[in-house]
């Protein structure tokens, strides 16, 4: 059982009235590539938005690239997608997956990467832009068995950068990698494991197996991360240290589908979750990606239904692997994967508290 310390309540139904899709929009009606997923997205200091996702045959073929996407302040078209990286190494196309954009305090642009045959055997890869997205840098390997943010963006604190990392072999488990910006350092926090094991409708004790964590910052000074598991609930952890150390993990009552999601902590100090709400069923590996929807907290405990931004048939819609930021005039930016085909951009107003 879950402690009610770290009971998660969730009200699916009550729709704030005053929540409004203000945009709605593809980032490309066509592009030399069918299939895309992973959208990340920033807004930069000159007020351009910026968006990074993989794009090729389909997930996990060689001929899968980083593309990048930029909308500048002022127009109402996104321009056409521009190939960061095609992931060749050594002259042999390998795929690349999951990017993550972070602008640095300097307004230079960092693009993390994988590169791959396989999940199992990522490879962590960085550029960078100092011109907003329009050109990068060579690429830059990681260090040896760092991956840096693994789906969803990193956050800055007292010099060093936090990024909610995960793996992938051997059974699921989520990390932490800490840059320090002033030596260039990385350090590894983790595996974080769990003491829990969790009794499924097949009788069996299964452990949390959870990855892509996103970071919630606490009024306490704590952070917070939800992660994405095979448990059919998000799964939560606590670090009262600035990420150099996790509590053990536990489950929350919210829903999960085996699929990504993403969370951020507002200004305002409210907490915005954005998911399919929907359990995997019992022996299925993954539950329906759709409807996707934004839930809204002020203590990242007890979370309401905000507004529902896709909903179709299992059999015809996936809408998945969100990314959510608050642009600088309080109003929220969500991409995501649609069908699998494009990627959607949508600009939210909330109300405020």
């Amino acid at each position: 059982m879950i402690g009610a310390c770290f009971a998660f309540m969730l009200t699916l139904h009550a729709q704030t009235d005053s929540a409004v899709v203000i945009k709605s929009e593809f980032l490309y009606e066509q592009a030399s590539f069918p299939s895309c997923h992973a959208s990340t997205i920033v807004e930069t200091k000159a007020g351009d938005l910026v968006c990074a996702y993989f794009g090729g045959t389909h997930e996990g073929h060689n001929d899968v690239g980083i593309w990048v996407s930029i909308k500048k302040q002022g127009t109402d078209k996104w321009e056409a997608p521009v190939l960061a990286d095609d992931g060749t190494i050594n002259d042999d196309p390998t795929a690349c997956w999951n990017p993550v954009l972070f602008e640095m305090p300097d307004g230079e642009l960092w693009l993390f990467y994988k590169i791959a045959k396989t999940i199992q055997t990522w490879e962590g890869y960085l550029v960078k832009s100092s011109d907003g997205g329009n050109t990068w840098s060579a690429r830059e390997a990681l260090p040896k068995n760092f991956l840096g943010p693994i789906k969803n963006k990193p956050i800055l604190l007292d010099g060093k950068l936090l990024c909610g990392s995960s793996t992938e072999v051997g059974g699921w488990r989520f990390h932490v990698e800490i840059l320090d910006l002033k030596t260039n350092q990385w350090t590894y926090v983790g595996p974080v494991t769990s003491t829990m094991a969790v009794k499924t409708d097949d009788n069996q004790q299964h452990p949390i197996d959870c990855i892509q964590p996103s970071f919630l910052k606490l009024p306490d000074g704590r952070l917070q991360v939800l992660m994405r598991t095979h448990n059919a609930r998000i799964a939560t952890s606590y670090s009262s240290d600035n990420g150099a150390s996790w509590t053990d993990v536990v489950l929350t009552d919210i829903p999960n589908n085996n699929a990504g999601t993403d969370a951020l902590t507002l200004r305002d100090g409210r907490h915005v979750l954005i998911y399919n709400p929907v359990a995997t069923p019992a022996y299925q590996e993954f539950g329906a990606r759709t409807p996707l929807c934004l839930a809204i907290s002020n203590d990242a405990i007890h979370w309401q239904h905000l507004i529902t931004l896709e909903d179709a048939p299992a059999s015809t819609g996936e809408y998945s692997y969100p990314a959510i930021i608050e642009g600088c005039d309080g109003t929220l930016h969500c991409t995501y994967t649609w069908r699998r085909e494009r990627i959607v951009h949508k600009q939210i107003k909330i109300p405020r508290q």
